[in-house]
């Protein structure tokens, strides 16, 4: 097995929820061993048993540790040996409370200093009043600097364990920067390729779809000077397609300067205004020009609404009176807008045979337009339904509440 891979696991395991009561209670069950094996005064037995048992709630509660490592101090001060279970969950509550930064690690390492050098005074203290011990030399004297040795030796194992939790620490949180990093620099080569997709779609448009439509409004207006003996009704009606044609183009190039403009730009293409509803007149124009025929009824007082409102608005009308003209042609059309206190209400019916059944494969075509509308509905808020009218033919409704 690799050390990676140890590693990897060791992590799994210390993560687990049930770790910190798993060994808070073996070494708990350790220390009551420990003191049946050699018993010590009550206090020393309480102060050892709360040490290790405190050690269980490290996880949820971190200061806890604070009493972990009191206790055991305590638990020294009371008894001269330091027990094992003592020693090992002091060295885990130092190591707790530095991994989560419960306190500075120099004010641990400072905190724990002093209470060894308590702890040894103490110690120094009991030593002289025992007197089967041989003389202890005064503080200052030759020799009495030997009796400093715990406060040294604990001291040390403190430091070590405050530098330990720390170390482990500051390694997770610089994982936690690297990962964040990656993350972003994912995400910006993700925006790059984005960028790169649009612009190629944009160069795709450009070369095929522009050249087409431009072709279409040469062509046109070129015809109306070219071919010989035109009524006035074909020539208006070239003149018509070729005013379509550059529209269309005037639109390519929006959606064009869009593709092309990166996200995060400040500036945006810089286009024609977007239609609104006082453009219906010569949307319906448009219509009755190509052999539709169409009405527009306007109720409630007409108030301008927000640029958004007014182009779905206009694009459900449009792609409404395309789809009359594809799948009724000759019908009459109706558009009936209604501005209430708090909507836009939006209707337009024709007279044609109605919606066709069954729709989808091997049945009636499908197509993107009533999609699309129902998406421009939705973009503010609204909702858009479509299907047979009250009256026969097909009808499209639309709420854009504001």
């Amino acid at each position: 097995m690799s050390t990676t891979t140890l590693r990897r696991r060791l992590r799994a395991l210390t993560a687990a929820p049930a770790y910190p009561w798993l060994t808070g209670a073996a070494l708990t069950a350790g220390a009551a061993a420990e003191l049946v094996a050699f018993p010590g005064s009550p206090t020393n037995a309480a102060a050892i048993l709360f040490s290790t048992a405190s050690l269980m709630w490290r996880r949820a509660f971190p200061p806890v540790a604070l009493v972990t490592v009191a206790a055991g101090l305590l638990s020294f001060g009371a008894d001269t040996s330091l027990s094992i279970a003592v020693m090992i969950s002091g060295l885990i509550g130092c190591y707790v409370l530095a991994r989560h930064r419960v306190l500075h690690p120099a004010l641990l390492v400072a905190g724990g200093t002093l209470g060894a050098v308590a702890t040894n005074l103490w110690h120094i203290l009991s030593w002289a009043r025992d007197d089967r011990l041989p003389d202890v030399p005064a503080l200052g004297n030759a020799g009495s600097l030997g009796l400093f040795a715990e406060a040294f030796g604990l001291s040390a194992v403190i430091l070590g364990a405050v530098s330990m939790g720390d170390a482990v620490r500051a390694r997770e949180e610089t994982r936690h920067e690297r990962a964040l990093a990656q993350a972003q620099l994912i995400a910006v080569e993700r925006r790059r390729a984005a960028e790169a997709e649009r612009a190629a779609i944009a160069r795709e448009l450009h070369d095929i779809v522009s050249h087409s439509v431009s072709m279409i409004a040469v062509q046109a207006e070129s015809a109306t000077y070219t071919t010989p003996g035109l009524t006035p009704q074909a020539r208006d009606g070239f003149q018509q397609i070729a005013g379509t044609a550059r529209d269309s183009m005037a639109e390519l190039r929006r959606l064009l300067g869009v593709l092309r403009t990166p996200q995060h730009a400040e500036t945006t293409a810089d286009t024609a205004p977007q239609p609104t509803l006082d453009r219906l007149d010569d949307l319906l124009a448009q219509h009755r020009a190509v052999g539709g025929s169409a009405e527009l009824r306007v109720t409630g007082q007409r108030v301008p609404l927000a640029a958004a409102w007014e182009l779905s608005a206009y694009r459900i009308v449009q792609e409404s009176l395309t789809n009359a003209r594809k799948h009724a042609p000759g019908a009459r059309a109706t558009v009936e807008l209604g501005y209430r206190t708090d909507r836009l209400t939006l209707r337009v019916t024709d007279d044609g045979p109605g919606p066709c059944e069954p729709p989808g494969p091997g049945g009636c075509p499908t197509g993107h337009g009533l999609t699309g509308m129902r998406e421009r509905a939705a973009l503010v808020g609204g909702t858009l339904t479509a299907g047979a009218g009250r009256t026969g033919g097909f009808s499209v409704e639309a709420e854009l509440p504001w």
